[in-house]
């Protein structure tokens, strides 16, 4: 069967049961379960004869129950009708009370596909292929497609934990990781960076045995509070060859705001979770539901503040090794926001050299109503006099239309950019923008520019919006009902954090 041929039945397969009511996302779940189970299976069998170990069948209180039948794949697939469907149910539970990644695969695990005929179809389907034997493009190429397809599901949010590939590509692109080096996302999501990561190492370096096994087993860690995308990460990362079916999870299920763990790595590669403000819901004394702010209390931030992005930044910037580059999605609210948010832009050029700001067009994110950015910056030792000296903008907004579907941004529409950003000799760089050619989309400011400006604003853009003077420019009509939707989306996000806020001080 060819791999086209493959990916063709398991879309195929994925439709069916959403006209059951099974939703892309459990049916991703469920295909995370099953292919693990399946390549357990097949490393277990010549000439891997890995000897990987699973449980016999656990009763409520996750004790093994003696005479039960073992929790594999070989017994699951032996099995019809309503004991499939009973047997398969016991599995997920037993299974989520086991150590390390085989764990972390089926924490909070539930059997979403009732029908046992439909589960024994996905069941035979991926029985029929010898995973194992597969190479590891294209079985990521059919798990990252099912992870696209889910994104793309905007009722059921599974947008904000999916960063475009072509973003992602791009700022990985820029920042070049090395071999032997050590990559660290606070919200990994699906993994994205970490995939992105680790094609590049691999396609530009003639690795040895010793870089091999770095990059599979010592190169990633991160941190993901949600248990279903953390099983979709863990998955995606070992389809891809990263990590050991039976070793230990490199992603972490805390908050990696909670605390400094005291681990610095050489690159952080992040797109933090969108929404303003951090908060968490308990139940009070009268039993009602009350959602507070959650502002996090390190000795290690610059400014305690509730807004979530400034921590992540801050986080960033303590988790970074001297030297230690990071690339990080931020929503613009970091650029400009006053308060915390000056202090925090104010300190990170002081202590970390920011020298590259890429401004993004709207219409890229599954989520609607984002405008972001990505910060580029190096952690520096101490120092009297402040690290940035100038910050480099590249403006992919202005006059810049995409749509997640019909006009998606490429990682060819970046292009430019990384010829621009110039990572083998940063500084020699040269601006498209001038006072003769007013279009450039490429312009530094210096540190002094910076520093007298209101707020010590970033949110800089110096091009002219040519809709707003030239009809004949206008994009088309559905780009343009997109645009609005993303701009009354922005402005709805905006009011929210100002009701929110408003009935927090009440």
């Amino acid at each position: 069967m060819t791999d086209s041929t493959i990916i063709s039945k398991i879309w195929n397969l994925a439709n069916v049961l959403r006209d059951d009511g099974v939703g892309y996302g459990d049916y991703l779940e469920q295909i995370t379960y099953l292919l693990f189970l399946k390549m357990a299976d097949e490393l277990n069998k010549p000439p891997y004869n890995k000897g990987l170990k699973f449980p016999k069948l656990k009763d409520v209180e996750g004790n093994e129950v003696a005479d039960a039948e073992i929790a594999n794949w070989e017994t699951l697939s032996s099995k019809r009708g309503a004991e499939l469907e009973s047997f398969y149910s016991q599995l997920l539970r037993t299974l989520s009370t086991e150590k390390g990644t085989l764990g972390q695969i089926f924490t909070k695990s539930q059997n979403k596909i009732q029908d046992p005929a439909k589960l024994l179809k996905v069941i035979n389907l991926i029985d029929k292929e010898d995973w194992s034997m597969m190479g590891a493009d294209i079985k990521g190429k059919i798990y990252e497609g099912l992870l696209e397809k889910n994104a793309e599901d905007t009722k059921s949010g599974a947008g904000q934990y999916f960063t475009p590939r072509a973003l992602i590509k791009t700022m990985v692109a820029c920042i070049q990781p090395k071999p032997l080096k050590t990559i660290v996302d606070p919200a990994c999501g699906t993994g994205g960076f970490f995939l992105a990561a680790y094609d590049w190492i691999v396609d530009n370096n003639k690795l040895d045995r010793e870089e091999k096994e770095f990059l599979k087993n010592k190169t990633f860690y991160g941190n993901e509070i949600v248990a279903n995308t953390r099983r979709m990460c863990l998955m995606n990362m070992y389809l891809h060859n990263i990590g050991e079916i039976d070793g230990e999870s490199f992603i972490n299920p805390n908050d990696a705001l909670i605390a400094d763990d005291g681990e610095r790595y050489d690159y952080v590669l992040a797109n933090p979770p969108f929404g303003k403000k951090s908060s968490m819901t308990f139940t009070n004394e009268q039993g009602e539901i009350v959602k507070e702010d959650l502002s996090y209390n390190r000795q290690d931030f610059w400014e305690t503040t509730s807004n979530k992005q400034l921590n992540f930044l801050q986080h960033i910037k303590t988790q970074l090794k001297i030297n230690g580059e990071a690339a990080v999605v931020l929503p613009d609210n970091v650029l400009f926001e006053g308060g915390a948010g000056e202090e925090v832009r104010k300190q990170l050029m002081k202590t970390a050299e920011l020298h590259t700001i890429l401004r993004l067009p709207t219409g890229i994110f599954y989520a609607q109503g984002v405008k972001a950015n990505v910060l580029f910056f190096k952690n520096r030792p101490a120092s009297k006099e402040a690290w940035t000296k100038e910050i480099w903008f590249y403006d992919y907004r202005t006059n810049v239309h995409h749509t997640p579907k019909k006009s998606p941004m490429r990682q060819q529409h970046l292009e430019e950019f990384v010829k621009l950003y110039n990572s083998k000799n940063i500084d020699k760089r040269k601006e498209t923008w001038s006072e003769e050619n007013e279009e450039g989309r490429w312009r530094k400011y210096n540190y002094d520019e910076i520093i007298a400006r209101d707020k010590t604003s970033l949110d800089i853009f110096w091009l002219r919006d040519k809709s707003l003077t030239d009809l004949d420019n206008l994009p088309d009509p559905d780009v343009l009902a997109h645009e609005i939707i993303e701009n009354i989306e922005a402005g709805l996000n905006s009011f929210r954090e100002i009701i929110a806020t408003l009935d927090d001080d009440e």
